[in-house]
């Protein structure tokens, strides 16, 4: 399966991210996947790399200047759309195949979140992610 930059996407509270091979498959946990611009740096530094691609983690959507791990169990926006992050995108076992040996061991800790879909929208490239804030009543 060959992956494909886009300027813009839509996210989908039942499909997930629309066009994705995976789409309507993933189940709500799972809608969509975001990795750091910034772990992929460390990924490739783990190596003794200069880069690695995103596709080659074969996550749907780069981010960077927020840390991920941060968003656990929280809901944020991204674009017009509005995600809960569910969990952590653990490296599976083609990352030896793909990155090479210790591929597995570099992305540990560095894989990103999954995340479902809460309310349907476009997202674009260079489209913020901002954590939703809660209001509470009574609070000044």
């Amino acid at each position: 399966m060959i992956m494909v930059d886009v300027d813009a996407a839509t996210l989908d509270t039942e499909q997930g991210l629309i066009g994705d091979h995976y789409s309507s498959r993933t189940g709500g946990a799972r809608h969509v996947t975001l990795i750091q611009a910034e772990h992929l740096s460390a990924i490739a530094a783990h190596l003794g790399l200069d880069a690695i691609a995103p596709e080659q983690l074969r996550r749907n959507i780069v981010v960077s200047g927020i840390n991920l791990a941060a968003l656990k169990g929280r809901r944020f926006t991204l674009g017009d759309a509005l995600l809960e992050a569910t969990g952590e995108c653990h490296p599976c076992s083609r990352m030896e195949e793909i990155l090479g040996e210790g591929g597995y061991n570099a992305v540990r800790g560095h894989g990103g979140i999954t995340a479902r879909v809460v309310a349907s929208g476009m997202i674009r490239i260079g489209d913020q992610v901002a954590r939703e804030t809660l209001l509470v009543a009574g609070a000044t």
